[in-house]
């Protein structure tokens, strides 16, 4: 084929460095905009941003040029240098170490959308290790829970 077409849509999963609940309701909207921004920087669409305290879930459609690791190494890498030269009073706050990626079928965008804006609801009724462990299972992904939490 002369040319390269693809959709891939993904849905990142990330906690805060040491589940610390760092993300505050005055840094929350920053933050992802800012997000969004490194996104749109590096071809990546943003579908949706949501979450709360101690994570992020990130709705991400990109091009096959850009690898996974590579699209959340930047958004992660790009985001926490910006809190840190712009909070300088926020210098806990990082991002771990490792994500959940799981694809998502063209008929479940809108379904998704709606999952990650409603995380504030969402959580009132379990944590983000439960929801973290539904997801891993959802996805027939196999885990060693002594190495999820870091």
């Amino acid at each position: 084929m002369a040319h390269t077409y693809a959709k891939i849509y993904i849905h990142c999963v990330f906690s805060t460095k040491n589940h610390h609940k760092t993300i505050t309701e005055d840094l929350r909207e920053r933050l992802w905009s800012y997000m969004g921004g490194i996104a749109r920087q590096n071809t990546i669409s943003i579908l949706t941003i949501g979450g709360i305290e101690d994570h992020m879930h990130l709705f991400l459609s990109f091009p096959p040029s850009i690898s996974i690791s590579e699209a959340l190494q930047r958004i992660k890498g790009g985001s926490s240098h910006w809190v840190h030269t712009n909070f300088p009073f926020r210098r806990n706050f990082g991002w771990q170490e490792g994500f959940g990626a799981f694809s998502v079928s063209p008929c479940r965008v809108e379904a998704t959308i709606d999952y990650i804006k409603g995380q504030k609801e969402h959580h009132r009724k379990r944590t983000f290790m439960e929801e973290y462990l539904e997801l891993l299972r959802e996805y027939g992904i196999e885990y060693d829970e002594r190495y999820l939490w870091g």
